[in-house]
């Protein structure tokens, strides 16, 4: 089976808790962060991966480390670290945010500008690409990357709207060359 399967149907199981209980937009929030736990804390995974770590050290770490988290995130990512489905606790993080955001009618998107976008600047954003991708809403990450010269890059999903400056003098570079 692969990790993927195995990571949906754990987000299938906590999505329809979620549901239920009206908690999908806490329990996505709480997700992002056991998602970002579980892709940057080296260490975590290495203490959890360990096999001389008893089952109780394991829990005792996981209590500490998520003791704010709600009880239906924490029973489930305890569960997955017990059966030794520590790798597929990001994927099923990850596979839950995809879920709340079909739910919600929202995407995330990254905007690339040299500039911080303002609260006004990041809303025009939202409301000109949700539209285009048939969502309500996008969640907007802002990096500002000195690189761009000017204008912006946004990336939704696999999907690449590149407005910038370099952009288009590499767009044109390319043709004058080709």
């Amino acid at each position: 089976m692969s990790d993927i399967t195995v990571a949906g149907r754990y987000a299938v199981a906590l999505f329809q808790i979620a549901k239920e209980q009206n908690l999908i937009n806490q329990l996505e929030e709480e997700l992002r962060i056991v998602h970002e736990v579980f892709t940057k804390d080296k260490e975590l995974l290495s203490f959890l991966a360990h096999p001389k770590m008893t089952g109780d050290a394991k829990r005792e770490v996981m209590k500490n480390a998520f003791a704010g988290i709600s009880p239906s995130v924490q029973n489930t990512v305890m569960l997955m670290v017990e059966r030794h489905r520590t790798a597929e606790v990001a994927p099923m993080a990850a596979e839950f945010i995809e879920l709340a955001n079909e739910e919600n009618s929202v995407a995330d998107a990254t905007v690339y500008t040299v500039n911080p976008l303002t609260e006004a600047e990041a809303e025009a954003v939202s409301s000109a690409f949700a539209a285009k991708i048939g969502k309500r809403n996008l969640r907007i990450t802002n990096i500002t990357d000195s690189t761009i010269i000017g204008g912006m890059k946004l990336q939704i999903g696999n999907r690449i709207y590149d407005g910038t400056i370099s952009g288009k003098l590499d767009r044109l570079s390319k043709q004058l060359l080709g």
